[in-house]
């Protein structure tokens, strides 16, 4: 493990009132100017910028004012069932009369807007069809809307493979050709884009004379949540859309779906934090499409009253709490099936392939990620789709486009992989069983050419040492309104030798402890999800700690807490 400290890019200019270690974070991650953390709406980029947005707001404008039809196809995840939710509630508040969702199961249907799909569609009277959080890879499904005389508006974000789908308009930052600056836009951000535009050409056309026009701006709590929850880059775009979606849960004007998750997690709306979005409502979301059916989390968000809305999400918790022990279980077979593995020093080890027929094919994505920060190498977990084909989930590790290395197998195999898709640090894809073993050495092979041959080390970036009067429950406020943080705004993290006063494990696994300054200062630290081996025996009595600073608030009692990454014995 090598801890590199992050060096200044350049000084931000037009700061005022700013620490002087907040500005030094701030040039860290690329910030050169006050205007790129403006958070306010106007700073937003426009919708006319988005590639074919023109075209597609027509089209859905005229679908409304024409009383159409409208079918939201959606996506099993937490970034495609806040992408249907604000679509339904929008299209809504424009005045449609006619809109409904279909949220592909990923045991029947799988990903996308698939044939099976489109049919399912027109047997239940789609006249237009809209797809959030994807159909930019769907070219089989357009074609059979087209075919059926059924419309399609893709909204996407995901990379475009070498063929667009013959779509009637295509709303993607991604797709060639498109000069929208902000190209990290989640699934949600897309669609909340398409559904401005819309407005725009409903008040152009007048069809607001005789009704309210809606400001849509209410719905990005819903918007902040799918972002943060997607785990897309946090450029200065996504970081306006999470701060106003933020801000609007903390000052209790959130969905009551939204304020019903947070009520079930015991966590307050008026302290919530973008990684509460990511790692507290996120994960509740997701177990519905992992485990059941999307559409209890998509009618948790879309839900206006507040107890049938704390029903919905009791039973999202549930199903948490359900796909928490399947991933345990599964975590423990999968290390089974590497012990024995030096996977630190075989020089063979570049990535790691994993399949058990018996898996959940809605955990593995899990399983993949687990796996992959333990061992830090690129993880691909596969379950048994049916008595043929296994489907697989990847997590990649920086600085290894997991995507373009699945592309490159394709390429150089075809027919290998029967489909795949996804983004720079996560990916899914379907094989033929019998292939497993031919797969996994050609990932193995393909991540060592892309890797140079160069076995990954795992990097520990910190902002340098906090002096004394940084150590402070003020300093860590600083940070918590400097966010909001998050993929590629990281939240900052600080390395520090100290003394180490006392250990203790709590709730089985997690590490509390107990340490000292330099200066004599005692703190308290929890390090979580900590494996034995790693922590430091009774001798020990120097550290050097990789931390966060946290607000910790317990019976009344408000202090500071090191949340620790990382505990290095010396």
């Amino acid at each position: 493990m090598n801890i590199v400290r992050r060096k200044p890019l350049k000084p931000v200019t037009g700061l005022q009132n700013v620490p002087a270690k907040i500005a030094q974070i701030y040039a860290t991650r690329g910030i050169e100017h006050a205007g790129q953390l403006d958070h306010s709406l106007k700073a937003l980029s426009h919708y006319q910028l988005l590639k074919g947005i023109e075209q597609a707001a027509n089209m859905v404008a005229n679908a409304i004012t024409q009383q159409k039809s409208i079918m939201v196809i959606g996506d099993f995840d937490a970034d495609g069932a806040t992408s249907t939710a604000l679509c339904m509630l929008s299209l809504n508040r424009l005045g449609s009369q006619k809109h409904q969702y279909l949220v592909p199961n990923r045991f029947d249907f799988g990903y996308g807007l698939s044939p099976e799909i489109v049919e399912l569609a027109a047997q239940q009277g789609a006249q237009l069809i809209i797809t959030v959080d994807s159909g930019i890879n769907c070219i089989a499904g357009v074609e059979r809307a087209n075919a059926m005389g059924i419309p399609v508006v893709i909204t996407d974000h995901h990379l475009p493979g070498k063929q667009l789908p013959n779509a009637a308009a295509i709303v993607n930052p991604n797709q060639p050709d498109c000069t929208f600056p902000s190209k990290n836009l989640a699934g949600v951000g897309v669609a909340f884009y398409l559904m401005l535009a819309v407005k725009a050409t409903l008040q152009q056309q007048g069809w607001f004379a005789q009704r309210v026009a809606p400001n849509l701006a209410e719905y990005l709590d819903i918007v902040a949540l799918g972002t943060v929850a997607d785990v897309v880059r946090l450029d200065a775009n996504n970081r306006i859309l999470v701060h106003q979606g933020l801000q609007r849960i903390r000052s209790g004007r959130c969905r009551p779906g939204i304020q019903a998750m947070l009520d079930i997690a015991s966590r307050p709306a008026t302290k919530l934090a973008a990684s509460d979005l990511g790692f507290v409502l996120g994960p509740r979301l997701n177990a519905a499409g992992r485990l059941d059916d999307m559409s209890v989390g998509i009618e948790c968000l879309l839900c206006n009253d507040e107890f049938l809305a704390r029903e919905m999400a009791a039973q999202l918790d549930g199903l948490n709490r359900e796909r928490r022990e399947i991933e345990a279980g599964m975590q423990q077979q999968a290390l089974g099936l590497l012990d024995g593995i030096n996977v630190d020093n075989e020089a063979t080890s570049f990535a790691i392939s994993l399949y058990q027929a018996d898996w959940h094919q809605g955990v593995i994505g899990i399983l993949a990620g687990r796996i992959k920060e333990k061992f830090h190498r690129p993880t691909v977990a596969f379950a048994q789709q049916d008595d043929v084909i296994i489907k697989g989930s990847v997590r990649s590790i920086p600085g290894l486009h997991v995507r373009d290395v699945l592309d490159d197998i394709h390429t150089h195999n075809p027919g290998l992989i029967l489909k795949f898709g996804g983004h720079a640090m996560a990916a899914g894809l379907s094989i033929e069983a019998r292939h497993f073993d031919k797969f996994s050495q050609l990932f193995n092979q393909t991540v060592a050419r892309w890797l140079n041959q160069q076995l990954p080390q795992q990097t520990l970036l910190t902002d340098g040492e906090l002096s004394e009067p940084e150590l402070q429950l003020d300093f860590a406020r600083h940070i918590k309104h400097a966010g909001p943080w998050g993929q590629g705004f990281d939240e900052p993290v600080f390395d520090g030798v100290f003394e180490l006063i006392s250990q203790r494990v709590v709730g089985e696994k997690h590490l509390k402890i107990q340490v000292r300054s330099a200066q004599g200062q005692a703190l308290d630290g929890i390090a979580f999800n900590v494996d034995r081996e790693q922590w430091p025996n009774a001798l020990v009595r120097e550290v050097q700690l990789v931390y966060k600073l946290d607000i910790n608030e317990f019976r009344g009692r408000t202090s500071l807490q090191l949340i620790v990454d990382a505990i290095i014995a010396l």
